[in-house]
């Protein structure tokens, strides 16, 4: 792992989830594209409101020269200049409505949310890490990828093994040295109140 990326825990978590962090930089290697299914098979077994798994994936290798081109596209232009040199991009996609009654499904891109931390964590166990983007043109994705009216692209997600890539320039190298940090969990984690800490000392 990427000594700089090593959080400053308050509390013991699993190493798995201790060592996941996103990078800008990624080395040439591809993803066997057995163990890339893998991570999106872990995505399949996500939680979802009813079962209703409203997430849908669009996913690229960066050896599939046109497809991969064309997500490159859907992507800001702050995130493509990085996220060409990831070994695979994904869209991520979510059913508006509910299959079930067709009414309109307000935890969707919660659960899209899930779908995509299980992808993450799955990666970070194969020493792969995820990069998830919500600087995105979804109108774009929509057009190049045929999706239809009643789902929406609402990120995407670079994924590849984290590398110095010194030919994407110095401000990538040096936002992929900058500790990693979280607000305390006081500011988080509240109990009787909102803003009174969850602290049974």
């Amino acid at each position: 792992m990427n000594k700089a990326k090593k959080p400053d825990l308050t509390h013991s978590v699993q190493e798995i989830i201790s060592g996941r962090w996103s990078p800008y930089a990624f080395d040439e290697r591809l993803i066997d594209d057995a163990e890339l299914l893998s991570l999106f098979e872990a995505a399949r077994w996500a939680a979802s409101a009813y079962n209703e798994q409203p997430w849908r994936f669009i996913v690229a290798a960066r050896d599939e020269f046109e497809p991969f081109g064309e997500m490159l596209t859907c992507l800001v232009d702050a995130n493509s200049a990085w996220a060409s040199h990831a070994s695979a991009l994904a869209i991520g996609v979510v059913s508006l409505n509910f299959a079930h009654n067709g009414q309109a499904n307000a935890m969707a891109v919660h659960d899209l949310g899930l779908a995509s931390a299980t992808l993450t964590i799955e990666a970070a166990a194969r020493g792969i890490q995820v990069h998830q983007m919500s600087g995105i043109l979804p109108d774009q994705a929509r057009e190049l990828f045929n999706i239809p009216k009643d789902f929406a692209a609402v990120t995407a997600l670079a994924i590849g093994y984290p590398g110095e890539a010194p030919d994407q320039g110095e401000g990538i190298r040096e936002r992929d040295q900058m500790p990693r940090s979280r607000r305390p969990l006081a500011e988080t984690l509240f109990t009787g109140t909102w803003g009174k800490a969850f602290d049974r000392d």
